[in-house]
């Protein structure tokens, strides 16, 4: 059964198709994303959405949001959009020259969520197409250069528990923790894990005074996150493949493949 927007947030599912530089994924939202790698980002070209202060682009067809008002588009329900599909450039005048197998070739990846050929465009110079329905439940995304995937993900898994993990204090008193980023090298320990389809579960964290476990499993490869979600949630029973490990005196992270 589809999970509600804000029920998927805690737990990430991951994908890596290295060779393609996509990542098929799950439990991370355009809030998330934007929020970490916004800064790469000039202008979106939107190829499919509901965003009513897009600006019309009359060579493609399409609206587009310029920098400034990306924040506003931050801001939306994308979730309830259904397919939200973007890619983004550079400037708006390399949009007046896109030629129509280029505009048909994006046409495609809105409606299909696929490429013809591989989407990065020199006219664009786009770094990414995110392409997603129900965003956060599925997402497709490519990256030019997937070192801006692994950041995200070393970002959003402690923004994820920053938000979600409550402790209590003196006086019974609940505080907020903040986390640091997992590190690449901890990135480049579970490359191998997200190639063959991984689901790493903070809904399920344990935790003393000393450390934090986040357990990780390998699922294998779903395009449809409710077969996703449900092969999770029986492996979930079972004995974790690793564990994302914070200790919480030396502020580190380490994971412990099992």
């Amino acid at each position: 059964m589809k999970k509600s927007n804000h029920g998927i947030r805690d737990v990430i599912y991951i994908h890596l198709h290295e060779k393609e530089r996509f990542v098929l994924s799950y439990g991370i939202e355009f809030s998330e994303f934007f929020q970490i790698l916004g800064e790469s980002i000039p202008s979106i070209l939107l190829l499919k959405h509901k965003f009513e202060e897009g600006e019309f682009h009359s060579h493609t067809m399409l609206e587009y949001v310029p920098k400034p008002k990306l924040a506003k588009l931050v801001k939306e329900d994308v979730y309830g959009y259904g397919d939200f599909a973007w890619i983004d450039f550079e400037e708006t005048e390399a949009l007046d020259i896109l030629e129509g197998q280029t505009i048909a070739e994006l046409l495609y990846l809105g409606h299909i969520k696929d490429h013809l050929k591989a989407p990065f465009y020199q006219q664009l110079d786009n770094q990414f197409v995110y392409l997603a329905h129900d965003d956060g439940w599925f997402n497709k995304t490519y990256y030019k250069n997937l070192d801006k995937f692994y950041h995200l993900v070393c970002e959003v898994i402690a923004s994820k528990l920053s938000q979600l993990k409550l402790e209590k204090a003196l006086l019974g008193l609940k505080k907020k923790r903040t986390y640091p980023p997992i590190t690449n090298q901890i990135m480049a320990v579970l490359k191998d894990y997200m190639k063959e389809g991984m689901v790493l579960s903070i809904q399920k964290t344990v935790q003393n005074r000393f450390r934090l476990e986040i357990p990780i499993w390998v699922i294998g490869d779903f395009s449809n996150m409710d077969s996703m979600y449900e092969e999770y949630e029986k492996k979930s029973r079972q004995t974790s493949d690793a564990k994302l490990i914070f200790d919480k005196k030396t502020k580190e992270w380490q994971v412990n493949i099992l």
